[in-house]
């Protein structure tokens, strides 16, 4: 049912009106909380590639930010993890999900470059590379998660993003080589 959803083009969270019509996922977490059973992660439900990638563009002298459509709670709890980022912000922080241009220009705001100087990696052609660029960000699509396999014969997948990466820890190369290249 998820996947079906995703290759729709629709939100996730209409998966949850199949199983429960009227389910309110903001709720839900509220009561999960309220059960003291809010939602949590650490450092093992990171892909293993995270911190290495994230080590070594800052090394290359790359400002790094961490963007996405997360609770204010999960937003926290990133930065508790003490990854090596100049910025870490969620949706519900800037008040504007993805895909919505909003989230984009919020992103535009934090960043120390202007979006055509600026990559935005997404695992996601609806949520991520196809707002991403249409904000003028340069793009780099992510191949791993249920969305890599749902969105994978999507013409867009293989024209749209500015570069396609299998791991987090091409970045730094390929980077220097889109640099080198446009220079």
């Amino acid at each position: 049912m998820f996947g079906a959803v995703i290759a729709q083009g629709r939100d996730y969270r209409e998966t949850f009106q199949a199983f429960r019509p009227g389910f309110d996922l903001t709720e839900e977490r509220e009561r999960r909380v309220e059960a003291g059973q809010p939602e949590s992660f650490d450092e093992h439900d990171l892909y293993s590639d995270v911190r290495p990638a994230l080590s070594a563009l800052r090394a290359a002298g790359y400002w790094v930010g961490i963007a996405g459509n997360q609770t204010t709670r999960a937003g926290r709890i990133l930065r508790s993890l003490d990854l090596p980022t100049d910025m870490i912000a969620t949706s519900d922080d800037w008040g504007v999900s993805k895909p919505d241009v909003g989230f984009f220009e919020a992103l535009a705001k934090e960043t120390p470059c202007s979006p055509g100087e600026t990559l935005y990696v997404g695992d996601r052609l609806d949520n991520d590379i196809r707002p991403a660029a249409a904000a003028g960000f340069k793009t780099a699509l992510i191949k791993r998660g249920p969305w890599a396999t749902i969105q994978q014969h999507d013409p867009d997948s293989a024209q749209l993003p500015t570069m396609r990466i299998y791991s987090l820890t091409e970045l730094p190369d390929r980077i220097a080589a889109l640099n080198a290249a446009t220079r």
